[in-house]
């Protein structure tokens, strides 16, 4: 296994991302994995039971499971550690800022009362305009577009907080629709989806759960015109839904590094990205891969390594938020729809980048795990499961 797990160990050797330990009276709540040289935790827990989703926000913590306090100390780092907003514009080579007339809906589990002012926070630090109830720019409603939100939970809170700031990062002229889940189950996520799908031209997805016995909940992902993307799971190879509807677009993930070259970036395949082919769902007309005789998944990516992770202002517990730096297809899901945000216009489902891949990265190294070599696990020429068919090159392919 690439991934190791760990229950004590020496702190995290966290120079990449320049961070510092601070106490939190949340106890991480999933395992603590070790990705190369840092330590992270699945913020939604590890469970996966029948009909429930987990999300795939992964926080970087240190050896015992503490997320580590990624806020600027003023010395040696005076922006928040992780990849800013103007890091991961300029890695996707987006410099449009989208419009207000296109919305990107968010759709996570439970609730997050601090949503609007954590937004305010990460939008100011990184020169993004504001968006806010007042002015128009951010609204939020349960999963019936009602007034009356779900009790709490940290973790999906913080899952809230990624999606928001990267679709922000990616779109910030584009109006955010946050639609809270009453609980984590499928059904109720899936009815929010569909909410969401009815009152925005995006919808973000960042979670996901077996195949088995989602065919009830499937139809609710399919909404001609929307782009609906889905994160591909943070696991390694294998398949979540709903990143395998053949309605949406799965998102994989990669690792985000600096380069010499002249892009002035490079990437490699994740390790924990989801990929594989669907037991249940049917290959749509546009995916022509040889291995999967079904839907293959992912269908594109963007960053997810927690070694490479995002800047996010969140909570670090119930009663306090700060600066975090997160890993997962978490990230990739909402960055991908701020792009289609950016672009605008309806979308084709997810065949839209297959008719546009040469304005895609082709992410051609790197494996999330064993499947006998093929291009299901690891990187390849042309498309490959972990990666789909690359990473943006600005909004071309949206």
């Amino acid at each position: 296994m690439i991934m190791k797990f760990l229950r004590l160990g020496a702190i995290a050797l966290a120079s990449f991302l320049g961070l510092a330990t601070a106490a939190s009276a949340d106890p991480a709540p999933g395992r603590i994995m070790r990705y190369g040289r840092i330590f992270a935790v699945n913020v939604c827990g590890d469970s996966q039971l029948p009909g429930r989703a987990r999300c795939f926000a992964k926080a970087v913590t240190d050896a015992r499971g503490t997320i580590l306090d990624g806020k600027p100390d003023l010395t040696s780092r005076t922006t928040p550690a992780g990849y800013g907003a103007p890091d991961l514009r300029s890695a996707y080579a987006i410099t449009a800022s989208g419009s207000a007339t296109y919305t990107i809906a968010i759709v996570d589990a439970f609730g997050y009362p601090n949503a609007e002012a954590d937004l305010k926070t990460y939008r100011a630090q990184f020169g993004l305009p504001p968006c806010t109830t007042s002015n128009g720019c951010f609204r939020k409603v349960n999963q019936t577009g009602g007034k009356t939100y779900p009790r709490t939970n940290v973790g999906w809170a913080q899952e809230t907080a990624l999606d928001l700031q990267m679709a922000s990062a990616m779109c910030p002229n584009c109006h955010l629709l946050l639609v809270e889940a009453t609980s984590d189950l499928l059904g109720n996520l899936s009815a929010a989806a569909n909410y969401a799908a009815s009152h925005a031209n995006a919808v973000s997805n960042s979670y996901g759960g077996s195949e088995g016995g989602t065919a009830t909940f499937e139809r609710r992902y399919n909404h001609p015109g929307v782009a609906i993307t889905v994160s591909s799971g943070d696991s390694g190879f294998g398949v979540q839904f709903p990143a395998s509807s053949p309605h949406v677009t799965a998102v994989g993930g990669t690792s985000l590094l600096r380069a010499s070259n002249a892009r002035g970036w490079t990437e490699t395949v994740w390790n924990g990205a989801g990929s594989g082919c669907s037991a249940v769902y049917p290959k749509p007309s546009w995916q022509h891969d040889a291995l999967c005789a079904r839907r293959a998944v992912a269908d594109v990516s963007a960053v997810a390594d927690p070694n490479t992770g995002v800047a996010v202002f969140g909570p670090m517990t119930v009663r306090r938020s700060g600066w975090m730096v997160f890993g997962g297809t978490s990230v990739a899901a909402p960055l991908i729809a701020g792009i289609y945000g950016v672009h605008g216009g309806p979308a084709t489902y997810g065949a839209d980048p297959y008719a546009n891949a040469t304005a895609l990265n082709d992410v051609t190294a790197g494996a999330n795990g064993s499947c006998g070599g093929t291009y299901l696990c690891s990187g390849a020429a042309g498309y490959d499961g972990p990666s789909g068919l690359g990473t943006p090159i600005g909004p071309t392919a949206f």
